[in-house]
């Protein structure tokens, strides 16, 4: 599959990302402005602009909405706070559908604040992030898993962003990977990236980097890869090594996709969201398993070449695709 059939064909998908939906929240300060606080002598960050973006899944419904996918929505929590407010504008902004977002007053809205140098254009302070470390509410878990429960034949494909790294407190609970399991072995395709879970999954496709299967397969007793994907039951699992390729194992053995190293990536940041947004919509076009991982790789090069979690357009992939065929 080409990259030109791929956006065709995406231009007939419907995809519902399911999972930790954050705000991604820029702020430019200026470093001459650093005087210390009258009343505690603590030099303060002067922000004088600032950004607001959709953040973890968010990055994927970016991706897909700036691919053309004919319809793209969210499904989460998030909090009855200004952090929610700003994140469903911004979501709304750009024609993601927001209607399966369950709203909750004891669930903060999930939030990374990043302190940008804007002198320099970039992130040296440490980032204040907003997080929920206790158990989702029982309430908030039911409705999640009767919204993807009522919503999961309207799509043809889930997307799953399982990004809590905490122990709790993230939307991909029990039920809900139970639940999503269910709908992959049921037919559907359900594409997962999990930081800290994937071995907890069934019958669905994997996508992980390589930091990310090594520490799945020690969880697991240091068993192989090729062992994970039997006790997931995946069809297929797909392990990202940055620049050096992509790892691929399905019921046949093991495959590589060998790539061409991107000379000074600007932000590898979302480059594993940017890899699931244009890999799962191929697989879902029937693409091969090298195609697959092929078109997610070329997505995730343009976006690496931008500040943030970027996305790709239309006419930028088809010029990557150009480019690695020179």
């Amino acid at each position: 599959m080409t990259a030109a059939e791929l956006l065709t064909s995406m231009g007939s998908l419907r995809v519902l990302i399911v999972g930790d939906i954050c705000l991604d929240h820029w702020c430019y300060y200026s470093p001459f402005l650093s005087d210390p606080s009258r009343e505690t002598s603590i030099p303060r960050i002067a922000v004088t602009a600032s950004e607001r973006t959709p953040g973890a899944a968010g990055t994927v419904a970016n991706n897909l909405q700036s691919l053309g996918v004919k319809e793209v929505a969210v499904l989460g929590v998030i909090g009855d706070d200004g952090h929610g407010y700003e994140l469903l504008k911004s979501l709304r902004d750009r024609n993601i559908g927001t209607e399966l977002l369950v709203r909750h007053a004891t669930v903060p809205t999930f939030t990374y604040t990043k302190l940008i140098n804007s002198e320099t254009q970039v992130e040296d302070k440490p980032r204040v992030d907003f997080v929920f470390t206790n158990d989702m509410p029982p309430d908030v878990e039911i409705e999640i898993c009767e919204r993807l429960r009522n919503a999961s034949d309207n799509f043809d494909v889930i997307c799953v962003s399982d990004q809590a790294e905490t122990e709790r407190g993230g939307v991909i609970t029990a039920a809900v990977r139970e639940l999503l399991s269910e709908i992959a072995g049921a037919g559907k395709l359900v594409w997962v990236d999990s930081r800290r879970r994937m071995e907890l999954f069934r019958h669905v496709v994997v996508k992980v980097n390589h930091d990310e299967a090594f520490e799945a397969r020690r969880r697991c007793g240091d068993i192989s890869l090729a062992q994970l994907r039997e006790l997931v039951e995946a069809p297929v699992f797909f392990v990202t090594h940055g620049g050096s390729g992509v790892q691929i194992l399905n019921q046949f053995g093991e495959t590589w996709l060998l790539t061409q190293r991107v000379a000074s990536p600007v932000d590898i940041c979302g480059a594993g969201d940017s890899f699931s947004a244009a890999a799962a919509c191929a697989l879902a076009s029937g693409a091969t398993h090298h195609s697959t991982a092929r078109l997610g790789h070329l997505v995730a090069s343009v976006t690496i070449m931008k500040r943030g979690t970027g996305f790709a357009l239309p006419e930028e992939l088809l010029e990557a695709e150009r480019d690695q065929e020179r």
